[in-house]
């Protein structure tokens, strides 16, 4: 019997759907965690009816530290968890001055916070496992401050960091790290409005949920610790290595304001 688990945050939509169909097809059975009210169970039914896996739901707030640690403390416990997959989380574009303070502790809570909390949990069951995987969701905003996201790409930063820190720490053994650096997404219709209003900077590196997803988990399972999917977005990883730091924060920056200008987006 498969007893094969894959643990993903953010699965009802986005990338972490398309992150539990490609662990599906690879025969994964899933564990789905997001928001309470999301679509997760439909999806979830779904995938049970096509790739013939398990696949259970858990819906709570990630930031609510106490409920996501005793929620986390039950999986773990429950099932053999063998692949984590750190996917759920938030940014937005506005002027600090517009921001609300809730949606700043937002997204460190969610980015940052549950991200290394969750792996900090599952680590000792994932060594007690054959072998094991962490995958955690970092962005091409990592590399680069940007005005008018502000903590978003500092958050990204912080997830890139731990990663490869995580990494060499578990260097050696069953567990191997790798860390995903996707471009913009088109996720929803806002979203996908905004990333257009940026032009051709914006569209820049753009791949489907679902080419992210097929490339992250083949290099993933290769063990290769930095993923960086489409040939666009390696070219930028490259160029933006060799440009000075307040050069390419002032030009990102200058395309990034433009969001604004569509709609600040919390």
């Amino acid at each position: 019997m498969n007893k094969r688990f894959a643990l993903i945050t953010g699965a009802c939509s986005g990338l972490g759907k398309a992150f539990a169909q490609q662990c599906a097809k690879r025969g994964f059975n899933l564990i789905h965690l997001d928001i309470p009210g999301s679509a997760t169970s439909s999806i979830a039914t779904h995938i049970i009816f096509k790739y013939k896996v398990e696949a259970h739901v858990f819906e709570f707030d990630l930031t609510d530290t106490c409920e996501a640690q005793h929620q986390f403390n039950i999986i773990s416990e429950e099932f053999p968890v063998s692949f984590i997959i750190n996917n759920a989380g938030i940014g937005g574009t506005s002027s600090i001055t517009e921001t609300p303070v809730e949606r700043i502790e937002q997204i460190i809570s969610l980015n940052i916070k549950s991200t290394a909390m969750l792996t900090r949990i599952f680590v000792p069951h994932l060594l007690k496992q054959a072998d094991s995987y962490i995958l955690n969701v970092s962005s091409m905003a990592a590399f680069t401050p940007i005005a008018y996201k502000n903590v978003y790409p500092a958050s990204k930063a912080f997830i890139s960091s731990f990663s490869l820190g995580l990494r060499q720490e578990l260097s050696g053994t069953n567990v191997s790290v790798s860390v995903l650096y996707p471009g913009s997404i088109m996720t929803n219709f806002s979203v996908t409005k905004r990333i257009m209003s940026l032009g051709t900077l914006g569209r820049m590196g753009l791949l489907s949920t679902d080419e992210i997803a097929a490339i992250a988990i083949k290099k993933t399972f290769s063990k290769k610790g930095i993923i960086i999917p489409g040939i666009m977005n390696r070219i930028n990883y490259l160029l933006m290595s060799l440009l000075p730091v307040e050069f390419k924060l002032r030009i990102i920056s200058r395309e990034i304001k433009k969001e604004t200008r569509v709609m600040p987006s919390f």
